[in-house]
Parts: C-alpha cells; sequence; structure tokens
C-alpha cells in the first residue's frame, strides 16, 4: 500500500527534520507503531472482539486481554522495543513474528551473505554494527551459519543429469585443525558441462590424500546420483584419478590438463632455458593430429633428453592421456585440453578463503565453499560457445563408436 504524498507532506512538516538522522529514527518509531498495531489486531481476531469492545449484558467473555510483555526486536532499522499483547488462557501466539523470534527481515541472511564472501567473524560484526547498530558474538555468526549444514548436505546429495559430456576435477588445499593439530586437507571440486552446454558443480569432497580409493569413491557417488555417461574426464596430474574412472565409466576418455603438465615437467628446467624449452613443447601440443605431434616429441627428445630427462620421460610416461584431446575436433580441443575452466573457479574460492588463514573444522570448509559456489554459479547463465557445433560432433562421434 502506498501512502498518499499530501499525508507524508504534512508529516514531514510537523516533524520538521534537519538531518537523514532524524528521519531513520522517525521511520523507526512508525516500524514500532504500526507493528503494535499489527499485533493488537491479531490479538482482537484471537479474542473476537476489539480492546474496548463491551460485551452484550449477559454475555460472559471466554478469554481476556493480560497485558503486554516487552520484546526486543533486531530490524534492518536496528533493534526495537515491542509489545507484544497477552491473554489470560496463554492461547495468542503472534502470526507476523513467531514467538520466540529475535531477528526481523534479513539479518540472518545479511550475515550468511557475508560469509559466503569470505568477510571474517570480526569483520561480519563490525558490518553489522554499521548496518544495524545491533551487536552481535562470534558465536551467533557461528550458529547462523551451521543452520545451512542441512541445506548442504542436502545440495551435495542431489540427484544429477544422466549425461555430462565433459567433468573436470581439481583439487584446492586448506589448512585445518584435526585432533589439535594444523593439517593440511583438499577440498576436491568436481564441475560438469551438461548437453545444453552451462557449467555446474557437481559436489566438493574434502579429504586428507589423493588415491585411486578415493577417487573410486566419489565417482561411485556421482553414478548413484544419477550420472550414467561421460565423454571425458578433464583432470589435473591427481594420483589415483585413471584407475577409478576406468573402474567406473571404462568407457569414458582421460585428458590431463597441458598447461599443468607444461608447468610440472618445466619445474626444474634452468631459465636461461625455459623459453626455448616451452616453444618446443607447444610445438608438440600445437600440432594438427597426434601423429605430427608424436614426430614433434621425437624431436624434442633428442634436443631436450641428455639436459632434462625426468622433464622428457614425464611426457612420454603420460602420453596416453595426454593426446586425447587430438581425437576430437578444434571446437572441443578449446574445451577440454585444458583444466583451465575449474582453475577459474578455484580463484574464486581461493579469494573468498583468503581471510580464512585455519579452519577450524572440515564443515566450516565446506559450508564457506558451498555459499561461495552458490553466488557464483548464479552469473553462470551463458552455454559454451558454438554448443550446437559441439554437441553434433560429439553426437557424431558416438555413431562412430556404435558402428
Amino acid at each position: 500500500m502506498k501512502i498518499p504524498k499530501e499525508l507524508i507532506k504534512e508529516y514531514v512538516k510537523s516533524e520538521k527534520f534537519t538531518n537523514t538522522t532524524d528521519i531513520m529514527e522517525s521511520i523507526k518509531s512508525m516500524f514500532v507503531d504500526v507493528l503494535n498495531e499489527v499485533l493488537q489486531c491479531e490479538m482482537d481476531e484471537q479474542l473476537g472482539y476489539d480492546k474496548h469492545e463491551r460485551t452484550e449484558s449477559g454475555e460472559e467473555k471466554k478469554n481476556y486481554r493480560n497485558g503486554s510483555t516487552k520484546r526486543k526486536l533486531k530490524t534492518q532499522l536496528g533493534e526495537v522495543e515491542i509489545s507484544v499483547p497477552r491473554d489470560r488462557n496463554g492461547e495468542y501466539e503472534p502470526k507476523i513474528i513467531d514467538k520466540y523470534q529475535r531477528n526481523a527481515d534479513g539479518l540472518e541472511d545479511k550475515i550468511l551473505s557475508l560469509y559466503a564472501h569470505g568477510m571474517s567473524t570480526r569483520d561480519i560484526q563490525e558490518q553489522i554494527k554499521d548496518l544495524y547498530n545491533i551487536d552481535i558474538s562470534s558465536e551467533l555468526v557461528s550458529k547462523i551459519s551451521e543452520k545451512i549444514l542441512p541445506e548442504v548436505n542436502e545440495w551435495q546429495n542431489r540427484p544429477l543429469e544422466e549425461y555430462y559430456p565433459f567433468i573436470f576435477m581439481d583439487a584446492i588445499h586448506y589448512k585445518l585443525r584435526e585432533n589439535h593439530q594444523i593439517i593440511t586437507k583438499a577440498a576436491y571440486v568436481v564441475l560438469g558441462v551438461n548437453a545444453e552446454g552451462y557449467k555446474d558443480i557437481l559436489g566438493i569432497w574434502v579429504g586428507a590424500n589423493e588415491s585411486s580409493k578415493f577417487w573410486l569413491g566419489v565417482l561411485n557417488e556421482l553414478k548413484s546420483r544419477g550420472v550414467k555417461n561421460v565423454d571425458l574426464f578433464c583432470v589435473d596430474g591427481l594420483s589415483g584419478f585413471r584407475e577409478a574412472i576406468n573402474a567406473v565409466y571404462p568407457f569414458a576418455g582421460i585428458q590431463r590438463c597441458i598447461i599443468h603438465q607444461i608447468r610440472s615437467s618445466s619445474r626444474f628446467v634452468s631459465y636461461k632455458h625455459i623459453k626455448e624449452f616451452t616453444a618446443d613443447l607447444k610445438l608438440v601440443y600445437g600440432a594438427l593430429n597426434e601423429e605430427a605431434a608424436m614426430e614433434k616429441l621425437i624431436e624434442f627428445k633428442e634436443k631436450w633428453q641428455s639436459q632434462y630427462p625426468s622433464a622428457v620421460k614425464s611426457w612420454e610416461d603420460n602420453w596416453d592421456i595426454l593426446s586425447t584431446f587430438f581425437a576430437y575436433p578444434v571446437e572441443i580441443r578449446k574445451i577440454i585440453y585444458t583444466t583451465n575452466i575449474i582453475e577459474g573457479l578455484n580463484r574464486q574460492f581461493r579469494k573468498v578463503t583468503k581471510t580464512k588463514s585455519v579452519f577450524p573444522n572440515d564443515d566450516s570448509l565446506r559450508k564457506m565453499l558451498y555459499l561461495a559456489s552458490q553466488n557464483i554459479t548464479k552469473k553462470w547463465t551463458q552455454r559454451y560457445k558454438n554448443w550446437d557445433i559441439v554437441i553434433r560432433q560429439l553426437e557424431i562421434m558416438h555413431e562412430n563408436k556404435t558402428a
């Protein structure tokens, strides 16, 4: 309902405001008056008669008003004190506010939003103080964030689509407290691209170490949530993934991230050689097809074997999963030859979690990453460029496999 302008003008003239603080205080006072009146109307409806209404002669009232209780309520206008009416039989319960509610309109949502954006507990306390003029404890922040744990678990176990052309897997490491010690754990992030070309985070798992057993559990969980077919898994140099993928999705391909492989193999290359070394590698992974790439790899080996044997060996040993993308058309190669898509996601996670040097437990990390992921995925509204071409090429490849 919109208040008539004439009424507002009369009110402004009578109040003689001199600054915005006076206006806010006036609005706050009006809010209290309106809320108190709503509560009285609720009581009238409960009792069946107005506050000062007389009953007809001889008619006995079944219930009576019994004063009111003062209650402090936290709102977006700051903390206010309201009068909640009571009845003698104790039957009245306010509808507009819960019986034991102490927050009104947005405080908890605001705290969760600040938490999701990586603000520390102390920063959240200061922000709430500035916004609402309310002092909150660190314990309250924790309790509010804990309320979303069932939501986190529901999201982590939600049903998924049957078919994802591409699934990307990567890990990001954090410090956590466990058994009075600070240890390093990884948050394993699985991101899928569905048949319509849209990205989604399929799940986040917190674990101590990578192994084929760990990845087997993750992949079986994806399968139990409905994922039946995957064309290609794109991974970093995660240990144990190959055996697990072959066990759960034996018909899926595996592509190791070329960028990660370059970084890994060039770690111990001398600075004076690094530019030439990486330029020669580009001739390998930038080749037109696998046959041409193999010829360049042989040339690369002949040139660098004597100086950097371990670097050359790592390309040879992993060639079967480094060269997978050569079997795909150019439009698909651009998507799968690197895990940049999930590294970009991890960069956003790091931005959110940078204020936390150590997380108190697994759930604390899971909550923050979940809230951050909800904010991030809201912006994923566009599908991959030229996706119609990509999906048609995949369909042709499927037809050729079954022919």
